[in-house]
C-alpha cells in the first residue's frame, strides 16, 4: 500500500510537471498600432474653433469645434502633448476635459482613447462626411488645489492647449484653424491672434496655422489697458494688462518708460526682431498668475502693484525682460531638438543651457541697461546666484546638462533636499557660462568685441521674419568663434559636463570683482527671503527658516543637516527661550569666534527633541567686492550702450534654415 500510494504521489508529480512544460511561456502584449506620423502636407480645410469663455460663475469654457475631414475612416484627434516652453509633457492636464461628443450629420460617433498615448482620440468618420463636429468641456480650476487658476470673474488667461483638439497626421504648421470666442459681457481682450471682427462679445480671428494658434494665447478682462512700447513703430510692441483692481492699471510714465528702453535695448542688443507685432499679456492678480514665452506674445502673471512699485523692489522684476528675450532666443533660434513636426513627438532638451541659461543672462543686461535694476542692484543679484551654485553640495555627483532634464523628471514638483538633487539650475548655473565666456571675449580682444556681437550674429539674421531657425551645439559653437577664435567647443563642454569643484566663477576675477561674505544682508536678499517668507542662513548654519520656525530647507551635509534637521521640521526655541528669527540671528553673532554652542528645541511631528549646534562662522550673506587694481569689467555689460550695427552671419556660423 505504501509503495502504491508512492507511486501514485510519483506519477501526479510526473503529469502535473508535464503539463506545466506542455503550456507555452506568457509573452509579453504587443503594443498596439502607434499613431499617424506628421506629414508636411496642407490640412483638407480650415478648424472652425468656438470657444464660448463667458462663464465667469463656474468658470466652464465651453468648446465646439468643427474639423473638416476628406476620406471615411479613422480620425485621431490629438490633445497638446508636447509644448514648446514648457520642457516636459507633463503640463496638459487631461482630467479638466470632459464631455467630450463627437458627431457627424447630426450622427453621434463613438469614440475611443488610445490605449498607449491617451490624450488620442480614435474616431470612424463614415462615408458621404465632411466634417465632424466636437463638443466639450474644460473645467477650468475654481481653486488653487486643483490646478493654476486661469478664469476668474474679473479676468481671464486662455492658452487654448486644453481647449482645441488637432487630427493627428500633418504637421501643425500645415493645419489651418480660426477661433470664434464668445467673451463675458464688455470685456477686452489681448492677443497675439489678429482680429478679423467683433459683434458684441463674440470675436472672430483671423485663420492662423495651429502651431502658431497654440503658441498665441489670449488674456481678457473686465478691467483693461493697453500701453505702447514703441510709439510710431511700424512693427508694434503693446503692453496689455488686466487686472483685478482698476488702480492696478495705472503705470506710472517712468516706469512705462523704462518698459520702452527694454524694448529698445533689445533691439540693440540682438540687430533685428522676429515678429510683426508684439503683445505683452500681463495679468494683476493675485489669483491668475502664468509666466510663459511665446514667439509673438508672452504671459507675463504679476502681484498686484508690481509696475507702481518698480524701484522699491530688489527682487522679482524679471519676468517681462526674460519672456521677450525668448522671442529671439527659444522661439526664432531654438534647439534642432525643440522643433518638431507635431505636438505629439517629445522634445530633446539638452540644450536648455542655451535656451534659458543665455535668455537668464540677458535678461541680467536688459534690467540693468533698461533700468529695471540700478548696477548695483545687479551686482547683488549676481552675488546670490554665484553663492548658490558655488556652495551647491549636488554639483559632486550631478552636471549641468543633465539637469536640462529636470522638467521631464520632476514637472517641477517640490522636493526635500534640493541642494543634492538639484534642479532646472540651466538657468542661473548656465547664465554664470555665459557670463564668463562674455568676461573672457571682452579681455581677450580689449573690449573691442563682446557677447552682444555674438547675440547680434546668432540671432539677428533674417530680420522680420518669424519662422523658426534652428540650430545644434556647432553651431554655437562656430558663432563663438566668429565673434572670437577660442576653443569654445572645450569651454563650453567643461563646464556643462564636469562635477565637482565650485561654479564656474572665472568671470569675476577678470572682471575685477570677488565673492565675499558679510554680516550684513543685501537689499536684494533681503526682498528675496521678504518674497519667499523665509529667512535665509544657507550660507553659514545651512537652513532656512520662516517667521514661525518652520525649517524651508536644509543644505546638503552642512551644520543643520548633521543634527539630523530636515524640511518641514519646526524651531520651537533657541537657548531656553522662545524661536524667533531675530534670537537666531543673535545666537549666531554670540557665537560667532568664539566656543560658544546654541541650543535648539526641534518639534518634528509630536516628537520633540534638543541638538547642539556647533557652529562658529555667524551670519555670511553674499556680495561682490571690487578689486581696486583691476579695471571694472562688469559696469559695461550692465549699463546702457550705443547702438551697434548688426553683424549678420552666415550658415557656416550658424544658420540652420528649415524646411517650409
Amino acid at each position: 500500500m505504501k509503495a502504491f500510494a508512492a507511486f501514485g504521489m510519483a506519477l501526479m508529480l510526473w503529469v502535473g510537471t508535464a503539463q506545466a512544460q506542455s503550456v507555452p511561456p506568457a509573452m509579453p502584449a504587443a503594443l498596439p498600432p502607434g499613431l499617424p506620423a506628421p506629414q508636411d502636407v496642407d490640412y483638407p480645410g480650415t478648424i472652425q474653433l468656438h470657444v464660448d469663455a463667458s462663464d465667469t460663475d463656474r468658470h466652464i469654457i465651453r468648446i465646439r469645434e468643427v474639423i473638416p475631414v476628406a476620406q471615411a475612416g479613422r480620425l485621431t484627434l490629438l490633445v497638446p502633448k508636447w509644448l514648446p516652453g514648457h520642457h516636459s509633457p507633463a503640463d496638459t492636464d487631461l482630467t479638466k476635459i470632459a464631455g467630450l461628443r463627437v458627431t457627424a450629420a447630426d450622427e453621434v460617433l463613438p469614440w475611443t482613447r488610445d490605449g498607449v498615448e491617451v490624450n488620442a482620440f480614435h474616431v470612424e468618420v463614415p462615408q458621404g462626411v465632411s466634417e465632424v463636429v466636437a463638443e466639450f468641456q474644460y473645467l477650468s480650476p475654481v481653486q488653487a488645489s486643483d490646478g493654476d487658476i486661469v478664469h476668474t470673474e474679473s479676468m481671464l488667461a486662455l492658452q487654448w492647449v486644453g481647449q482645441s483638439l488637432y487630427p493627428a497626421g500633418w504637421f501643425t504648421r500645415r493645419i489651418p484653424i480660426q477661433l470664434i470666442l464668445t467673451l463675458p459681457k464688455d470685456w477686452q481682450y489681448a492677443a497675439a491672434l489678429e482680429t478679423q471682427s467683433r459683434t458684441g462679445d463674440v470675436v472672430t480671428f483671423k485663420p492662423i496655422a495651429y502651431d502658431h494658434f497654440i503658441d498665441s494665447p489670449l488674456i481678457a478682462g473686465r478691467h483693461f489697458r493697453t500701453y505702447d512700447l514703441d510709439p510710431g513703430a511700424k512693427v508694434p510692441v503693446r503692453l496689455n494688462i488686466v487686472a483685478d483692481d482698476p488702480k492696478d492699471l495705472e503705470i506710472p510714465d517712468n516706469v512705462v518708460d523704462i518698459h520702452r528702453r527694454v524694448v529698445q535695448e533689445a533691439y540693440k542688443l540682438f540687430g533685428s526682431k522676429h515678429y510683426d507685432h508684439y503683445d505683452f499679456l500681463v495679468t494683476s492678480s493675485n489669483t491668475v498668475s502664468i509666466g510663459l514665452e511665446h514667439h509673438r506674445s508672452s504671459e507675463n502673471g504679476v502681484e498686484p502693484g508690481y509696475f507702481r512699485d518698480v524701484a522699491g523692489k530688489g527682487f522679482g522684476r524679471n519676468i517681462l525682460a526674460h519672456e521677450y528675450i525668448h522671442s529671439w532666443d527659444g522661439k526664432f533660434r531654438r534647439p534642432q531638438g525643440q522643433f518638431t513636426g507635431d505636438f505629439q513627438a517629445p522634445m530633446q532638451d539638452d540644450l536648455l543651457w542655451v535656451y534659458e541659461g543665455a535668455t537668464t543672462y540677458w535678461t541680467w543686461v536688459l534690467e540693468g541697461r533698461a533700468g529695471l535694476y540700478t548696477f548695483d542692484q545687479t551686482l547683488q543679484q549676481l552675488a546670490v546666484t554665484m553663492a548658490t551654485y558655488d556652495n551647491l553640495p549636488a554639483r559632486q555627483w550631478r552636471n549641468l546638462v543633465d539637469t536640462t532634464y529636470d522638467p521631464i523628471i520632476s514637472n517641477r514638483e517640490p522636493k526635500s533636499w534640493l541642494s543634492w538633487q538639484r534642479s532646472e539650475d540651466y538657468y542661473f548655473e548656465g547664465a554664470l557660462i555665459w557670463l564668463e565666456a562674455d568676461t573672457l571675449i571682452r579681455g581677450k580682444t580689449g573690449g573691442k568685441k563682446s557677447l552682444d556681437d555674438f547675440a547680434r550674429g546668432f540671432f539677428g539674421v533674417e530680420d522680420g521674419t518669424w519662422d523658426p531657425v534652428t540650430y545644434v551645439f556647432d553651431d554655437v559653437v562656430a558663432a563663438l568663434n566668429g565673434v572670437y577664435p577660442y576653443d569654445w567647443a572645450t569651454f563650453l563642454t567643461d563646464r556643462i559636463t564636469r562635477t565637482g569643484g565650485g561654479a564656474p566663477l572665472d568671470s569675476l576675477a577678470r572682471a575685477g570683482y570677488r565673492l565675499v561674505y558679510s554680516d550684513t544682508p543685501t537689499d536684494y536678499i533681503t526682498s528675496y527671503d521678504t518674497r519667499r517668507g523665509v529667512v535665509g542662513f544657507m550660507y553659514g548654519p545651512g537652513l532656512s527658516v520662516a517667521k514661525d520656525g518652520t525649517v524651508r530647507g536644509v543644505m546638503w551635509d552642512g551644520p543643520a543637516f548633521k543634527l539630523g534637521l530636515a524640511g518641514g521640521m519646526k524651531l520651537v526655541a533657541i537657548d531656553g527661550r522662545a524661536f524667533t528669527t531675530d534670537r537666531l540671528k543673535a545666537a549666531l553673532v554670540a557665537a560667532h569666534g568664539t566656543d560658544k554652542t546654541i541650543e535648539l528645541w526641534v518639534q518634528d511631528g509630536e516628537r520633540f527633541r534638543i541638538v547642539t549646534l556647533d557652529y562658529h562662522d555667524g551670519l555670511r550673506y553674499p556680495r561682490l567686492e571690487r578689486i581696486e587694481s583691476q579695471a571694472d569689467g562688469l559696469r559695461p555689460i550692465f549699463t546702457a550702450t550705443e547702438s551697434k550695427p548688426a553683424k549678420r552671419i552666415t550658415s557656416e556660423s550658424g544658420v540652420r534654415r528649415n524646411a517650409d
